[in-house]
């Protein structure tokens, strides 16, 4: 009896523990240099994704100390049964941060696409639908291309590059990281954004179901697979903590490229 009430302690510790992972704010600052990007101040993104059923708290916003130039929600805002007045006011507080940019996840269309769209809109923002927006920062054009959800079907990375100039400055936004090998190939991005995986969400060590986020640079190139802010089916967590980012997109010089 005495080592069932030990094991049932150690389960119950062990998912509080997780539970309060699952509800953690971390904000990760992380820098990217581009030889491309000329501009003397940095283009400033907070990015976030896989909200699902979290709320965006005022303890969150209170930590974003700097000028956002664009927030990208990579999909997953939302999935079915969430109150939509919390989807509302969670989309109604990202937009304070800076101009709001949205791309569909897999979730969301779960409450109602039409819901989605209404609160978006009424905030100003933009829903990326295989298409880009260009967005002047000081002289440089810097361009924000999403695409729609993939596993439904609806992903058309053809045209949602179609008129953006090869030599302008790309941040290519896909909730799902799976498409990104394939973009790779084809198309020269400078930045590319996605969540989706969760970053296994559960992990034991280096073991997960998918791979633990990570901001990658190779070369000329810079690839975040965040971990999300939220969670999928249980509200825990272990090894993949919760996460948003602020990125500062910054000029590096040619010099210094090996």
């Amino acid at each position: 009896m005495r080592y069932l009430a030990t094991i049932l302690g150690v389960v119950l510790s062990m998912s509080l523990f997780m539970l309060k992972k699952a509800f953690e704010i971390n904000i990760r600052r992380q820098d990217i240099q581009l030889t491309n990007f000329s501009d003397q101040n940095p283009f400033r993104i907070f990015f976030i994704s896989d909200i699902h059923r979290r709320t965006i708290p005022n303890r969150l916003m209170r930590q974003i100390d700097s000028e956002i130039d664009a927030v990208i929600i990579g999909g997953d805002l939302a999935e079915r049964g969430v109150p939509l007045k919390r989807i509302q006011e969670n989309i109604t507080r990202l937009a304070k941060i800076g101009p709001l940019y949205y791309v569909w996840g897999n979730n969301d269309r779960e409450v109602g696409e039409q819901h989605i769209r209404k609160y978006i809109q009424n905030v100003g923002g933009t829903i990326l639908e295989n298409q880009a927006i260009c967005i002047i920062n000081q002289k440089q054009r810097v361009w924000i291309v999403g695409i729609d959800d993939v596993s439904a079907g609806l992903a058309d990375i053809e045209k949602s590059l179609n008129n953006v100039p090869k030599e302008d400055m790309k941040i290519f936004v896909s909730h799902t990281p799976f498409v990104f090998s394939n973009v790779k190939e084809k198309y020269k991005l400078n930045v590319l954004l996605a969540g989706h995986t969760h970053g296994g969400q559960i992990r034991l060590g280096k073991w997960g179901f998918y791979q633990k986020g990570s901001l990658i640079k190779d070369l000329d190139k810079a690839t975040l697979i965040s971990n999300g802010f939220g969670t999928s089916l249980i509200p825990l967590r272990y090894g993949a903590p919760a996460e948003c980012h602020i990125l500062s997109i910054k000029h590096k010089s040619s010099t210094n490229v090996h």
